[in-house]
């Protein structure tokens, strides 16, 4: 059963078509690739799928839980994407560098809390319990990624490596169904980039996520994706397994210029 589907999917800046009638369908629980060269569109799906834009036609259909019936999701707000279950990361990190690590966490968890605004300014009983229960989840977050030790730090004084840890936390402090990531990879060692995998296949298994990813890392994205989907010029022009994608000759031509071993 999907958890998203796009159909027809188009988007024009001015007389440019950026992503052109795109069809694509995401099955709850897979982890698929987005791939091709600078400039195919693919950050411009993800923009579109979380509400940043709006596409000149076509239809998002999502479902965040199995027993929702898919709605189009087009039109909607960010906030109220995020609200159904879908986070996403960035390709250029987006923290709240000047706040600390458990704020940039705990920041994307108060999308969970339930109590009323009055209930905050006269500090009742089920503000502070609430809190406090929102303090135990980001510090349980934390402590699952190893950053626990470094709550109290500026974001921005984290290496980098961690710098995109933390912003794959605080994705997840919102309690997505479908993940998006955004180039996890981006400036990223080979040692880094491994430990990444492991990251993503851990978040998948813990969080029963469905994940869709970005990524110019092929190593990455055939060592981990079950199905990738490749974009040149806004256009479709391969899907299917990793095995497919990389003796594919159209893809090989437009992208990866030999095939990945």
């Amino acid at each position: 059963m999907s958890i998203l589907k796009i159909e027809n999917l188009s988007i024009l800046f001015g007389g440019l078509r950026a992503v052109g009638n795109l069809d694509l369908t995401i099955n709850r629980g897979e982890l698929v690739g987005l791939i091709g060269p600078n400039g195919a569109g693919k950050t411009t799906v993800f923009n579109i799928l979380t509400g940043v834009y709006r596409p000149t036609e076509g239809k998002i259909f999502y479902a965040g839980d199995e027993s929702e019936t898919p709605v189009n999701i087009v039109g909607k707000k960010p906030y109220q994407i995020t609200r159904m279950g879908m986070a996403r990361t960035f390709q250029n990190i987006r923290l709240f560098k000047d706040l600390s690590v458990a704020d940039n966490v705990r920041i994307a968890r108060h999308f969970n809390v339930k109590y009323k605004s009055f209930q905050a300014i006269f500090r009742t009983p089920r503000f502070f319990s609430e809190e406090a229960d929102l303090d135990r989840k980001v510090m349980e977050l934390l402590e699952l990624f190893d950053i626990q030790g470094k709550a109290a730090e500026l974001a921005k004084n984290l290496p980098y490596g961690e710098q995109r840890k933390l912003e794959i936390v605080r994705a997840l402090a919102t309690n997505p169904k479908l993940l998006l990531l955004d180039e996890p990879a981006a400036g990223m060692n080979p040692q880094e980039t491994q430990e990444l995998m492991r990251l993503i296949q851990f978040i998948r298994e813990k969080f029963k996520l469905t994940i869709l990813l970005i990524e110019h890392d092929m190593k990455l994205v055939m060592g981990i994706c079950e199905r990738i989907y490749v974009l040149d010029y806004g256009q479709l022009i391969a899907e299917g397994a990793p095995d497919e994608i990389k003796t594919n000759p159209r893809v090989i031509e437009a992208y990866l210029g030999e095939e990945v071993s």
